[in-house]
């Protein structure tokens, strides 16, 4: 796991004192921590995204390209979480409905920086059981963090929430989900449903941890509705009600809005964040508003209290086309997209999409700032 150690700029203060300035300096508090962490959303193995990522070179899929242009952002995040929103469930592989992609998708997030892939969604039970558990041993053996969903009840206990530590921050996650598409878990496999009974028991369990924040990502919402309904709304002021620090949305394969809530309304850099949802982090959807999604950067600052300080966005478009004779996806943020157009040969009708994405993000978030350029 990554380590990273900041320390506050140093404060200047200049006093007059008879046309005399004296400049002083003010150290951070000794025990000040900074922590980064990135979200991503739904992932999801289409089959013409499976199929792309077969590499006759190495007689294996390499999903780890569909990254490339976001890797060096995601890996310099603290602690990076994306939505597996598929089943690693081993062969047949399959799309939609009913999901199952290789391990090597899985891999392919780990090498793009991600630590945690969160597990609760529609799809975790496409494959029953067997594919169930399948996907929690290709998680382990990936040597990723997961939460959502859980082998039984011991396993329950040591990962909800999950407890993620860094910089002498601890985070305490948790995820949800609204349905599994009719199906139910089979004893004694766990997969956490969206229940106000259950959610408050896990955030009253998880404050007893001492966490300096808690965090609850959520599998809800209408699918391709642009805002959130009735339901995601008293869901999420249930769930701020009980204590959590933020709330990260996935599911309806759109960008939904984003809201700030300020505990202190005398401190507007200590806010209470809800993302509704994060739309698509790599699919096939090519419709209007699914082509893409969000990178969510939170950043946390501990003085002696823990708080969120900030919440930005990075628009993330995924681009489909034909490159050196093979279909290709890449993940393309705006300060990129030059660069992307020239090494992919990225048609004008395609540039275009990829302009009407950002500009449809921007104006749909337009109280939330940009994170302007990635490396």
């Amino acid at each position: 796991m990554k380590r990273t150690f900041f320390l506050l700029p140093f404060l200047m203060l200049c006093i007059s004192c008879k046309s005399q300035e004296v400049a002083i300096t003010i150290p951070p508090p000794p025990d000040t921590a900074r922590l980064k962490m990135v979200f991503a959303g739904d992932a999801m193995g289409h089959m013409p995204v499976v199929n792309a990522g077969w590499v006759d070179s190495i007689n294996n899929y390499d999903f780890f390209p569909c990254y490339e242009l976001v890797t060096n952002y995601i890996s310099k995040a603290d602690i990076a979480i994306a939505n597996l929103e598929v089943p690693l469930a081993g062969k047949p592989y399959s799309g939609y409905p009913q999901f199952s992609s290789p391990n090597e998708f899985g891999k392919g997030l780990k090498d793009a920086g991600f630590d945690v892939l969160i597990n609760a969604n529609n799809h975790a039970l496409d494959r029953g059981k067997k594919g169930f558990l399948h996907t929690l041993d290709a998680i382990d053996s990936l040597q990723l963090l997961t939460t959502g969903s859980f082998r039984d009840s011991i396993d329950f206990k040591k990962r909800n929430p999950l407890i993620l530590e860094k910089n002498k921050i601890k985070i305490a996650l948790l995820n949800y989900t609204y349905s599994a598409n009719g199906f139910r878990p089979e004893k004694p496999t766990i997969l956490n449903f969206m229940d106000t009974v259950a959610i408050r028991k896990a955030i009253q369990g998880a404050k007893q941890l001492s966490p300096d924040l808690i965090i609850v990502a959520m599998h809800w919402g209408i699918e391709y509705a642009r805002y959130p309904d009735k339901e995601q709304r008293t869901v999420a002021e249930f769930i701020k009600k009980c204590g959590a620090d933020a709330i990260i949305g996935s599911h309806p394969h759109v960008i939904q809005p984003i809201e700030r809530y300020y505990p202190d309304t005398t401190d507007k850099s200590k806010m209470f964040p809800v993302v509704y949802s994060m739309g698509n982090f790599l699919s096939n959807q090519r419709d209007r508003y699914r082509d893409g999604g969000l990178m969510i950067e939170l950043n946390i600052e501990k003085i002696h209290k823990t708080y969120i300080t900030s919440i930005s966005y990075v628009p993330a478009w995924v681009y489909k086309g034909i490159y050196n004779g093979r279909m290709i996806y890449r993940i393309v943020p705006p300060s990129k997209f030059p660069e992307a157009i020239k090494k992919y040969n990225i048609s004008k009708a395609d540039s275009i999409k990829g302009s009407e994405f950002f500009n449809d993000t921007r104006v749909h978030l337009n109280n939330i700032p940009e994170v302007p350029v990635i490396e």
